[in-house]
Order: structure tokens, then C-alpha cells, then sequence
């Protein structure tokens, strides 16, 4: 039998390191969450080759002590928890103790450190995880770690490395998720020396979001705010993309769960969810969404770069990221501009100039940084749903009445009302009962709270505000919601298919199959389906066991869609009833197809498993490209999607409607110069 024996001491922080340090990201990660930590305003990050040769990141921060310097760099040395009940509450981004003592096991570390107001610094010197240097040196105020030739000592490692320029993409997207985590801290990011970006510092996302990711990414968001109850309870907020330009993958999705990024099944699948019938297939949801909860829900302890969370009560973090998102899509204009293609002079001379201009030297007078639990109630009950009748999509045309003091003229083509529908419950999660439909009211959402950010605690010299850019999603959605005042006027059609048509100075194009399939399915999900037809002649399916289990767990949720089975021949379903707006389809495979959904989400109840169904029942009932109709009728139709918030988006993802000024249009024909 081999001799079992310890190992020594510096082959055991190699192998520890390697759970912590993969590549230069996370090198990176470690030290800029460590300045976060320390109270920096201004933090700064420097990359050669892709971090392996070079990292450094300089903060301004509280420093760290001189009698300390030595104890910091030892495994499980931290400053943020001494108690196992502080794990149930942490408010820090690091609190393990092993990122420094991971970084200088396998790379040459310099650290350079002042606390405020002492004379003296301390530069300190380690190799290989050994101390080579300690000495007094001049510095300025807070820390500054100098990483050099990462896994020199471990080529095993350095041989699983990426190119320069893959590593350094790696890092900076790790760099971009702290910023976006703290816009109240001022980031910048300097790679083969050249700067790619600084952040303000002001405290405002959006303002973190243009400096990093331009002005392209930041005009087509939706902002989201969102709150449980006003005591307290989980918060969501930040922005989301506009369905039409969503993303071909999921690199975009950015979650932030008390200040720190995380990657979490649960918010990705809510965030898309609640996207469902508004984006095309095999497109991704963006967004930048900051999720605030009580630190003694969620466990950030579970994984070794604390890159992924668990809450204890995922179905409560669901239903609130959901409802967020869902009452922002539905809050917000979707409604787009036709878009006409610039000459680069154009386009170079309406960038805008405040974010590319961030002062790249700043004046800072820190203070040293004392962690502080919040003050919010995390506990609170949740609010009681309230309810909500749908209304028929379709009603016959009505005269609006005129105002007293200034008669308008009467409208040839009255409009008819606007769709007024219960808002879905969102799909549950493991081990949750099911809820109806009209659980939770649109109506009944609490409103998007515009709440400034706190003052920074220290002075420094601002940038102009981003926020005040006319790209900025308020100001943008209070020209569109100015826009959709004006009534909209048919002027004609376009290939049997786009309806054109004017409101005010507006020039507004639909797609009238598109729009009507939304219609359609928004009836469907409404009224129609409650409308049941008994079969004389029931349709026998056969089905697995886990297919009957699962259809027999949602028969409630669906009878009320007009769906009802007999189950008294198992494995044999019978389907007795069906809605009238099915009556006349291929019932056999109508009912395979929900027997089908039912088990596939049968751990993971989904309301939505009938919108399939009701997409293909839209499509094929919608208006068809060619089809002649009457003004009166296009008219109706595009009264319908000018007054109607829902219909932005066919079922299938693609918009409705866009809108071309005539500013767009007298630019394009040269009456307007430049």
C-alpha cells in the first residue's frame, strides 16, 4: 500500500488555486470584487496580452494596513466574516479568503498599498506564492496589485490558456459585469494600451450601459422597475431589449442578485417567458436586470468562483422577474422607427459626445468603507392579486364622444375598443401550486416608480448626464406615448399587404396579416376559447402514464380554455369537449399535442402550453398577403393596432408596425440639410 502523507504546503495552494483561478478573467474578477469591497470610487484595470503577461488593477479604496499586508495574503484570511451565522448575511462580493492566496501561488504579485491619511505606503513582493519583498514605499492612497506572468510556475495549466486575444475578451466581459453591478463606482478598463471604456460613476445605469456597450445597444431598451409591496420584499430593475431586436444568443442576459453577477436557470427562464409570442425563433432576450432580495434567501456559497446562486424560494424570485419584465413589455411603446440607412458623415456627426468624453482623471477623497445591512423590511407579505374580468376584443364601433369646449370633427371610421385582457400568471416552478389566469390583472401592477439614485457619498467631478440624452428610453417613450395621441387616417395598401396610413406627422406602416394573427390571438386567449362544443363522438387517444398523470393534473386549467376528458378508460383518453374555435381541426392531434405539452411541463407547470394551439388557430385564420379589402376595413384594423398596446407583435415575433417621420422623409429628399 502507497504511504499516505500531507502534502507540502506549496503544492497544496497550487492545486486550491486551481479551483479559483482558471485564466486571467478570473484573476481579474477576484481583485476588482476585492476593490468593490475596499469602498473604491475609481477603479481601474490594465491588461497586456490578454492578462497573462500583465494585470493590474489600482483602486481608491481604504487600503490595507501594514501589520495586515502579510495575514491578507494567507488562505481564509478575510475581513468580511468571522461567525458562521455571517454567511446567512453577506453583503460583500468576496468573503472566502482565497483570492489573493490563489493569484500569488501561481503568478509574480506586486502589491503596492496606503490607507488614508498615512504617510507611507507598504510594497510587498510575492513569487510563486513566497515572499521576495516588504518594504515602506511612497504611493497614493489606496491599493494597487500588479499580477505578472500568470502560471509561470504551473505550464500545465498555461497550456489550456487561449489565445491573447480570447483571454482578454474573457476578462473584459467579466470587468463590464462588475461595472454594470456598481454604476456608482467609476470602472475603466485600459487593454494593449488603449482605453475601451470608463464609466461616469454617477449612480445611474444607463449610463454604465452606454459607456460599455454604445449607443446602438442603449437606444432600443425598455426601462424596467419593479417592487413586491412598498415595505419591502424583492425588487427588479434595470432594462430590457426591445423583442425586435433581440439577440441570436444569450450572452446579453445579464443578472445582477444584490450587487453581484450571477448566472441563475430561474431568471433566465422567467426573463424568456415572459418574451414568449414576441420574439422570433432562435433570437434571445437582453437585458441588464438587478434583482434585490434578503441576503438570507439566496445562498451565494455554492459554487467556487461564486459565479451561480440559489434561492430558497425560487417560485418567489420567478413570479417577480416575470411580472417585472412582463409589466414593462406592456407598459413601454413597442413601436418602432423605420430606420433609413446614414452616410458615415451623418452617422459621425449625431454621435453624441457625453459618454465618449468621461473625464479620464478624477479627484477623489475616499473614505474608508464600513459594509452597513440594509434597512428594508426583506420580509414583507406579498400584496393580495387582485381581479380582473377580460373583455371581448371585438366590440361594434362606438361615436367618442367630443369635449364641450373644442368639437372635433366627427371620424369617418370610428374606433372600435381596445383590447382589455387579464394579464397570464407566469409559468411556476417546481413544487408550486397553480394559479388562473386572472390572478394577476395588468391593471393591478404596481406602477414603474421613476426613483432617483442615491448621492454619491463622495465629490468628484461628473460627466453630463446620459440620462438627459434624447436616446434615453423615458424621454423616448414619452414622444411615442405623445405620438399615439394623434388619430390615425388610411391613406392606401401596398402589395395587398402593408396598410399605409397617417397619424399627425407620422407616416405609419402595417403589416396587416401580422396584426390581425396578434388580434386573432389575443381573441382566442380571451373569450372564444371559453366558448366549449361537446363532441357527439368523443376522440380516443392513447397515452403513456406520465402523459395521463400530467393531463389529468391540468384538466382544470383546461376546461376553462373549453378542453375537457374523460379519463375513465386509462390509458384510453377520451376528449369530450373542445372549444368552437377548434371544432373543425384535426381534434386527434389536438389532443396528442396538450396530452404531449402536459408532461413535458409537468415538473414545471406552464399556463402557456395552449399559445402553440392558439398560434397555429391565429395563423390560419388570419387575414392572408393578397387579400383584397375595404378602406373601411383597413381602417378598423389599423384604429385596432394604433390604440391596442398588445398588438406590437405577430405570435410568431415579428412587428406590426413601424413609423417614419416626416423629418425621416424631407431629410431623405434633401429638404432638410444637415
Amino acid at each position: 500500500m502507497p504511504e499516505i502523507h500531507v502534502l507540502p504546503k506549496n503544492i497544496a495552494e497550487l492545486i486550491a488555486a486551481g479551483e479559483v483561478i482558471e485564466r486571467p478573467a478570473s484573476v481579474l474578477k477576484e481583485l476588482t470584487e476585492n476593490a468593490v469591497d475596499a469602498g473604491a470610487k475609481r477603479i481601474t484595470a490594465e491588461l497586456k496580452r490578454g492578462g497573462v503577461l500583465y494585470l493590474r488593477v489600482t483602486d481608491d479604496g481604504c487600503g490595507i494596513a501594514p501589520d495586515q499586508i502579510r495575514t491578507a495574503f494567507l488562505r481564509h484570511a478575510t475581513s468580511k466574516i468571522s461567525t458562521a451565522e455571517d454567511l446567512n448575511s453577506i453583503f460583500t462580493l468576496g468573503f472566502r479568503g482565497e483570492a489573493l492566496a490563489s493569484v500569488c501561488a501561481v503568478s509574480r504579485t506586486e502589491v503596492l498599498t496606503r490607507q488614508h491619511g498615512a504617510e507611507l505606503g507598504i510594497h510587498y513582493m510575492l513569487e510563486g506564492g513566497e515572499e521576495t519583498a516588504y518594504e515602506q514605499s511612497g504611493c497614493p492612497e489606496g491599493t494597487t496589485v500588479i499580477v505578472r506572468d500568470l502560471f509561470y510556475n504551473v505550464p500545465v495549466r498555461a497550456g489550456f490558456l487561449k489565445k491573447d486575444t480570447a483571454e482578454g475578451n474573457a476578462a473584459a466581459a467579466i470587468f463590464q459585469k462588475i461595472a454594470l453591478s456598481h454604476p456608482e463606482i467609476s470602472f475603466r478598463l485600459i487593454r494593449e494600451n488603449k482605453t475601451e471604456f470608463v464609466t461616469p460613476g454617477d449612480g445611474k445605469l444607463y449610463s454604465a450601459i452606454y459607456a460599455i456597450f454604445g449607443k446602438d445597444f442603449a437606444r432600443d431598451l425598455l426601462p424596467l422597475q419593479y417592487a413586491e409591496s412598498e415595505s419591502g420584499g424583492i425588487s427588479v430593475e434595470g432594462y430590457i431589449m426591445k423583442p425586435l431586436y433581440a439577440r441570436p444568443n444569450r450572452s446579453h442576459q445579464l443578472f445582477f442578485v444584490n450587487g453581484r453577477s450571477v448566472r441563475s436557470f430561474t431568471l433566465t427562464n422567467a426573463l424568456e417567458e415572459a418574451f414568449k409570442t414576441l420574439i422570433m425563433t432562435g433570437k434571445y432576450p437582453a437585458c441588464v436586470l438587478q434583482i434585490q432580495v434578503s441576503p438570507r434567501t439566496v445562498d451565494v456559497n455554492m459554487h467556487p468562483t461564486k459565479a451561480e446562486v440559489r434561492f430558497s424560494d425560487e417560485r418567489r424570485v420567478y413570479h417577480a422577474v416575470y411580472l417585472a419584465v412582463l409589466s414593462a413589455l406592456e407598459q413601454n411603446h413597442l413601436i418602432y422607427d423605420f430606420r433609413l440607412p446614414q452616410t458615415p458623415a451623418a452617422a459621425l456627426q449625431n454621435q453624441p459626445e457625453s459618454v465618449q468624453n468621461f473625464p479620464q482623471q478624477r479627484t477623489v477623497s475616499a473614505q474608508v468603507f464600513v459594509p452597513q445591512k440594509p434597512k428594508t423590511d426583506w420580509f414583507a407579505p406579498l400584496p393580495e392579486p387582485g381581479s380582473n374580468t377580460p373583455e371581448p376584443l371585438f366590440q361594434k364601433p362606438a361615436k367618442p364622444p367630443a369635449p364641450a369646449s373644442s368639437p372635433e370633427p366627427r371620424q369617418e371610421f370610428p374606433a372600435p375598443a381596445p383590447v382589455s385582457a387579464p394579464l397570464p400568471q407566469p409559468p411556476q416552478q417546481p413544487d408550486i401550486p397553480r394559479h388562473s389566469a386572472a390572478e394577476e390583472p395588468f391593471r393591478d401592477f404596481p406602477a414603474l416608480r421613476a426613483q432617483p439614485p442615491a448621492a454619491s457619498a463622495v465629490p468628484m467631478q461628473q460627466p453630463p448626464s446620459v440620462q438627459e440624452l434624447p436616446d434615453e428610453p423615458a424621454a423616448r417613450n414619452a414622444a411615442i406615448s405623445a405620438v399615439q395621441r394623434e388619430k390615425i387616417e388610411v391613406i392606401g395598401e401596398l402589395f395587398s399587404l402593408y396598410v399605409l396610413a397617417q397619424a399627425g406627422e407620422q407616416f405609419v406602416i402595417i403589416d396587416k396579416h401580422a396584426a390581425h394573427e396578434r388580434i386573432l390571438f389575443e381573441r382566442f386567449r380571451t373569450r372564444e376559447c371559453r366558448d366549449r362544443q361537446t363532441l357527439l363522438t368523443p376522440v380516443r387517444v392513447l397515452l403513456t402514464a406520465d402523459e395521463v398523470s400530467a393531463l389529468q393534473e391540468q384538466s382544470e386549467t383546461l376546461e376553462k380554455c373549453g378542453f375537457t376528458f374523460d379519463f375513465s378508460e386509462d390509458p384510453v383518453v377520451q376528449m369530450t369537449g373542445v372549444p368552437l374555435s377548434c371544432a373543425e381541426l384535426d381534434l386527434d392531434q389536438i389532443a396528442s399535442d396538450l396530452a404531449a405539452g402536459c408532461a413535458k411541463s409537468h415538473t414545471q407547470p406552464d399556463l402557456h402550453l395552449l399559445d402553440d394551439l392558439f398560434h397555429d388557430l391565429a395563423c390560419k385564420a388570419a387575414i392572408k398577403a393578397g387579400t383584397h379589402n375595404t378602406k373601411e376595413e383597413l381602417q378598423s384594423l389599423a384604429v385596432q393596432v394604433w390604440t391596442d398596446e398588445r398588438i406590437r407583435h405577430c405570435p410568431h415575433g415579428r412587428p406590426v408596425m413601424f413609423l417614419l417621420s416626416r423629418y425621416q422623409l424631407e431629410k431623405q429628399f434633401k429638404r432638410i440639410q444637415d
